[in-house]
């Protein structure tokens, strides 16, 4: 998701830290690179042109040119900048205080909007609501029956009326039958078309009339460019929409439409699609979305998916095995589902600070592996599953033609079973050496009443002499006192570099080592 963006971004942002300190004209030049970017993904030009002004203006400001970090201060102009073009803030859907919420899903055809139309209720199923799916498309070839297919996927069940080719009628019986059966949030998925005509126009508007919904939302498909843009603005203008959903960013696109449809209808964009599954929705942060853009990671987001991907209790039941060494098989398949509902990786990646998004390029959880590993797994007994050193040959043929895989496939998710626990106790071993080590040097005590210039060091619990050149009795009570400051500085210095190394050996132990046939 705007991968090419990022990438000339950064190489506009370079011109400005390869310099200590920044002119006027060298402001307008990285600014001139950032124009040619946001043009170079599709950005509306009248949308550029006031981002760039507007930017630039700020820039050049006396503030920017003479703090000691300039380029650093431009970053956060662009990052505020690019926040506001996209809306500056969060807008949710508005929920009616006389139920049922009303939303009417709008948009060209091919651009997701049934798919969406579901990503919505299962996401609003998931906070609590009963939501109902009117299916108002009755031009489309199997629009009807791909919404009822949806539906039964999600949990949410779908009003339809047989023969019925009037889709103000449809919408208006959905309403009664909503009300009716207590159904707290109606989507009208209603139809598009290639391209924007009268009868569409006016069809939709006679919906908004008969049902006045709460919301109004247009989905646009985000790789369409300024097309996307268009269309937005032709379906604000007659029908007055309250937000926008941009689909497919999950694809290769420029993000030009993502930049330009908030500016140009002055309507907020409220959700993302980001994949497939309909799962895959997310709500639309401008600043999030910025610093995604920038190159600047998104944690907020990360974590928000991680709570939504992972049982908390399950994943701290899980820790506590894992630290006593009773991490079983059952264990492990139910950390590898809770990872890939979290999505792809490089998605994931492109939310952290730091790291390239780029190094993990097609990384995905391989869903086929992972589906042979639970068969081969749910083949065991459960004994067999918290002791896999139990396993003989007759076992792993027994669970191999159980689960329709090879003797092969059961020894390989041993092995990789194996070699994540050999792990797992090479890592409690250094943090109890870790822990020792700081005990025993917190134990180190300093004595200078040996005399004759040698000091009593303990360490360890066992005593040593150090020999020093300066006679302890030749010396001033501040002497001493400083003597042993220097000392106990010493002493904790050695502390430090315990630490260091300690740290250093177990990235070493977590970070190096291999595991084969990880399934990502």
């Amino acid at each position: 998701m705007f991968q090419s963006l990022t990438e000339r971004l950064s190489n506009a942002f370079k011109s400005f830290k390869n310099k200590g300190k920044l002119t006027e004209a060298d402001v307008r030049e990285g600014m001139r690179e950032i124009k040619l970017a946001l043009l170079e993904a599709d950005v509306n030009y009248k949308v550029v042109k006031d981002f760039v002004k507007t930017a630039t203006e700020r820039a050049v400001g006396s503030d920017v040119l003479e703090s000691l970090v300039p380029s650093q201060q431009i970053v956060k102009i662009v990052n505020e900048e690019l926040t506001a073009l996209m809306g500056g803030e969060n807008t949710k859907l508005v929920i009616s205080s006389k139920p049922p919420t009303i939303v009417m899903m709008t948009g060209l055809q091919g651009a997701g909007k049934t798919t969406h139309t579901g990503k919505l209720a299962l996401m609003y199923k998931k906070q609590g609501k009963r939501p109902l799916l009117a299916a108002c498309d009755v031009y489309r070839p199997a629009a009807i029956k791909q919404l009822q297919v949806v539906g039964e996927s999600i949990g949410v069940p779908v009003f339809t009326i047989d023969g019925c080719t009037d889709p103000v009628r449809i919408a208006k019986e959905a309403l009664e039958h909503a009300k009716k059966h207590g159904h707290d949030m109606l989507f009208l998925d209603t139809a598009g078309r290639l391209h924007i005509d009268e009868q569409l126009m006016d069809e939709l508007k006679r919906i908004k009339e008969e049902l006045e919904p709460t919301e109004i939302l247009f989905v646009v498909d985000a790789m369409t460019g300024q097309d996307a843009v268009n269309a937005a603005a032709a379906f604000n203008e007659k029908l007055d929409i309250t937000g926008i959903i941009l689909t497919k960013l999950d694809g290769d696109t420029r993000g030009g439409a993502a930049l330009s449809t908030r500016q140009v209808t002055g309507k907020p964009i409220k959700f993302i699609g980001t994949g497939e599954k309909m799962d895959c929705i997310e709500p639309f942060y401008p600043d999030r979305m910025a610093s995604r853009i920038l190159g600047m990671g998104d944690v907020l987001t990360l974590i928000e998916k991680a709570e939504q991907s992972f049982d908390e209790k399950k994943a701290l039941e899980a820790a506590e095995k894992l630290r006593a060494n009773k991490f079983s098989l059952s264990d492990y398949l139910d950390q590898m589902a809770q990872l890939k509902n979290m999505g792809d990786l490089q998605d994931l990646a492109g939310m952290i600070p730091g790291l390239d998004a780029k190094a993990l390029k097609g990384a995905k959880m391989d869903d086929k592996m992972l589906a042979h590993q639970e068969a081969i797994i749910l083949s065991m007994t459960q004994a067999e599953r918290d002791n896999p050193s139990m396993l003989n040959s007759s076992r792993k043929k027994r669970i191999a033609a159980g689960s329709g895989t090879s003797v092969v496939d059961v020894n390989r998710l041993i092995k990789q079973f194996d070699a994540m626990q050999q792990m797992m106790k090479q890592a409690r071993k250094m943090q109890e050496q870790l822990a020792a080590a700081q005990e025993n040097l917190k134990s180190q005590t300093v004595d200078a009443s040996a005399g004759g210039g040698m000091v009593k060091v303990t360490v360890n619990g066992e005593m040593e002499l150090v020999n020093l050149t300066i006679d302890p009795d030749a010396l001033d009570p501040e002497d001493v006192d400083m003597l042993q400051d220097m000392i106990m500085a010493a002493v904790n210095e050695a502390v430090r570099g315990v630490n260091e190394l300690a740290n250093k050996q177990m990235g070493a132990i977590t970070g190096g080592l291999n595991i084969p046939g990880m399934p990502f």
